[in-house]
């Protein structure tokens, strides 16, 4: 059967009315998070976790796949109007966006925005669409020896790109490697490090893990470290774009997104790197280098924000077709497919053929909806931004204890989302990154088991690694990764001219 019947068939299946109304609901919630400051995609998805368990699987990962990309787009509207991005990824929106605004021109930055970012999300779901099923052909051929490596490789990757410091990064992913031990051992069928306590013995539940890390901690840090924060917005222009600016946005929307997607689709770092990147290209080629940095040039919205989206749709393939998560939110994506007893993998393709092609076939669906409810509905968006954060976080600690509480009506497990949402508050605290927890939570004991079967394949002899030849191209990427970031640092170092004696 080929792509395109596939897609039909994802279509009729995204097309249903309550696969619909889900795709609604996650793309309006997604929006309205995406112009919330400070809640974030990740933060939404784990609290739902919970309440979502009893939802049909397909349509529980299409309304988690409209909250991540609509918080994209809705990231734009506070950027633009208050100079503060909803998400990292529109930091450099706020750049020109709010320069604009300045100047009375909120509307078009507005639209450049909205239709950048359908446009670079659009041309990126094609892409998603048939480089997906190429790469999951190609990775169903490999071995045990493969697939330990593949999860070193999304070890050392997330840990490297997902926090201000590998150090950092590492000791997360470490403590993630270590929740992962605790249950029952896959291979012998015995208990170990449950402390004797019975709840522990099917393991720490990722959806509470994942609740108490992103929602738990994110309300205790706000209501702790942050003291409400008053902006001044910036007067709404109508939502259009003029002639001349349809002429310097259009080139600067397609530039972006292929300047997103590759970003996207390797375990490269999420969107920060791409828009930076696109801000940069986008002020070197434009022939009116006197608006940025004074009134505004609408090449620096259109740019980052196409650059945006594009990545955050790109990162749906490494999810997808090999099991690793490149950000904050597909860290906690991946936790939703274990927790329906799915794994992300080439086998998804064969074994959940029709919940992958749904999922693909709601991003075309939902990139529409999502056109729609920024365009004429912006005005009811910002009206968002007047709600308090006292009874908003005090609903997110709500919603994360009675979803927590209803999985297994357990006190237990309340004390332990709130024990590990102590950790999640001392890791934001001192700039640990939270997403390589759960990804170390959720992939240990999967790279446990494939490195035992590995070492059973090889007799016992870690050669194994070596003379198969795609797991022997896999450790040198392992390696390149550990090793070429440092070289390149120490090869600066020793360029660099030494300073003149004083």
């Amino acid at each position: 059967m080929s792509v395109f019947d596939h897609l039909m068939q994802g279509f009729a299946v995204a097309g249903t009315p309550l696969n619909l109304l889900w795709a609604l609901l996650g793309c309006t919630l997604g929006t309205a998070i995406g112009v919330l400051p400070g809640i974030g995609p990740a933060t939404a998805v784990a609290m739902l976790l919970p309440m979502t368990m009893k939802v049909d699987p397909t349509s529980s990962m299409i309304f988690f796949a409209g909250i991540y990309y609509g918080a994209m787009y809705g990231g734009s509207t506070t950027s633009i109007l208050l100079n503060t991005p909803g998400e990292a990824g529109s930091m450099v929106t706020a750049l020109e966006g709010n320069r604009m605004a300045k100047s009375g021109r909120a509307g078009a930055a507005l639209a450049t925005a909205a239709i950048g970012s359908f446009v670079a999300g659009s041309i990126a779901t094609v892409v998603v669409t048939v480089a997906a099923p190429l790469i999951a052909e190609h990775a169903v051929k490999l071995g045990p020896p493969e697939y330990f490596l593949l999860m070193l490789l999304a070890f050392c990757t997330v840990s490297a790109v997902l926090g201000k410091s590998t150090l950092r990064g590492l000791t997360a992913l470490f403590v993630g490697l270590t929740i992962g031990l605790v249950g029952i051992d896959q291979i012998t069928g015995a208990a170990r490090y449950t402390l004797g306590v019975p709840e522990l013995i099917d393991g720490l539940d990722v959806v509470l893990v994942a609740v108490g890390l992103f929602a738990v901690a994110e309300a205790l840090y706000v209501v702790l470290f942050e003291g409400r924060i008053v902006s001044t917005q910036n007067r709404m222009s109508r939502v259009h774009m003029t002639l001349a600016d349809w002429k310097r946005s259009v080139p600067a929307w397609l530039r972006a997104t292929f300047i997103g997607i590759p970003f996207g689709t390797l375990p490269a770092g999420g969107s920060e790197i791409p828009t930076f990147l696109s801000y940069a290209t986008e002020r070197k080629l434009s022939r009116h280098k006197s608006e940025f940095g004074t009134t505004g040039a609408i090449e620096g919205v259109a740019g980052p924000e196409a650059a945006n989206n594009a990545a955050i749709t790109a990162t749906l393939i490494p999810l997808l077709t090999l099991g690793i998560p490149t950000s904050n939110t597909t860290a906690v994506l991946l936790g939703a497919f274990q927790n329906y007893g799915i794994n992300p993998g080439p086998q998804l393709f064969d074994s959940n053929a029709a919940l992958v092609w749904a999922l693909i076939a709601s991003l075309y669906i939902g990139n529409v909806m999502l056109l729609v409810l920024n365009l004429p509905l912006v005005g009811l968006w910002v009206k968002l931004l007047h709600i308090p954060k006292a009874p908003l976080y005090a609903g997110i600690l709500i919603f994360a204890t009675v979803g927590v509480y209803g999985i297994r009506q357990s006190t237990f497990d309340l004390a332990l989302l709130y024990g590990v949402g102590l950790l999640g508050l001392v890791m934001r605290r001192f700039d640990f990154p939270t997403a390589p927890v759960v990804v170390g939570m959720i992939l240990g004991p999967l790279a446990e088991a494939q490195l035992r079967n590995a070492l059973a394949i090889g007799e016992g002899r870690f050669s194994v690694f070596l003379t198969r030849p795609m797991s022997a191209v896999l450790l040198a990427v392992v390696l390149a990764v550990l090793l070429l970031p440092r070289a390149v640092v120490w090869w600066r170092r020793r360029r660099a001219p030494a300073e003149p004696p004083l």
